[in-house]
């Protein structure tokens, strides 16, 4: 018993001097002064990408062609102000690359889809999230190159579904790639999920009427 109390007593004077250590220097504040900053500084962030979806929800409710293009333009503005407060934040870049892309900026669009989905930024998404992002780069690579850019947005459909298989358009996308790369039981079967997955979808179905399914 006399040696256990002997070492509850040094490891209690060790404690001791630790905290005090880290009292003399100003840590525990330093600390907190940081974990408050980081907090505000997300908090800013935030706010600036509420405001920005707003924008872009309104920006793609309106009929006039003119309003929707003033406020996809402050959308991306916040955006921009959401990055710069939390760059890593994947979320604000693809806030970024749907605003744009609704001004027509498809080239810098797909660039801030490229940020959102690399390995930095990518891990404040979620899989279902990454799904989505992944689709929106691949229909971004397919109307920049002209078609042309069958095998990166094959290679992003691919991930897509397999982080989300309940989106009919990125079955239906699949599909136009493996057409093009004419692969046609990989887009028979792309073309079946999407109607797996929305049964009354139109272009799929037409899709799938051409191989006299």
């Amino acid at each position: 018993m006399g040696m256990v109390a002997d070492l509850v007593l040094q490891a209690s004077i060790i404690l001791v001097t630790i905290f005090m250590f880290l009292f003399m220097h100003n840590i525990p504040q330093n600390l907190y002064s940081k974990f408050r900053y980081r907090n505000r500084t997300s908090f800013q962030a935030k706010r600036h990408f509420v405001r920005g979806a707003q924008l872009l929800a309104q920006a793609r409710s309106t009929e006039d062609p003119s309003a929707a293009y003033s406020l996809a333009k402050s959308a991306a503005d916040e955006a921009d102000l959401s990055i710069s407060l939390d760059p890593k934040d994947a979320a604000a870049h693809i806030l970024k690359a749907l605003a744009l892309d609704l001004q027509g900026f498809k080239t810098s669009a797909l660039d801030s889809l490229d940020v959102a989905l690399s390995p930095l930024a990518a891990k404040s998404l979620s899989d279902h999230e990454k799904g989505d992002a992944l689709f929106k780069r691949a229909e971004l690579k397919m109307l920049v190159s002209c078609g042309g850019g069958v095998d990166s947005a094959l290679a992003d459909l691919v991930e897509s579904v397999r982080l989300k298989d309940d989106n009919a358009m990125s079955f239906c996308l699949l599909g136009e790639c493996y057409e093009k790369k004419e692969m046609k039981e990989e887009a028979r079967k792309a073309y079946e999920n999407a109607i797996r997955v929305e049964p009354k979808f139109k272009k799929a179905q037409l899709a799938l009427d051409r191989f006299g399914s």
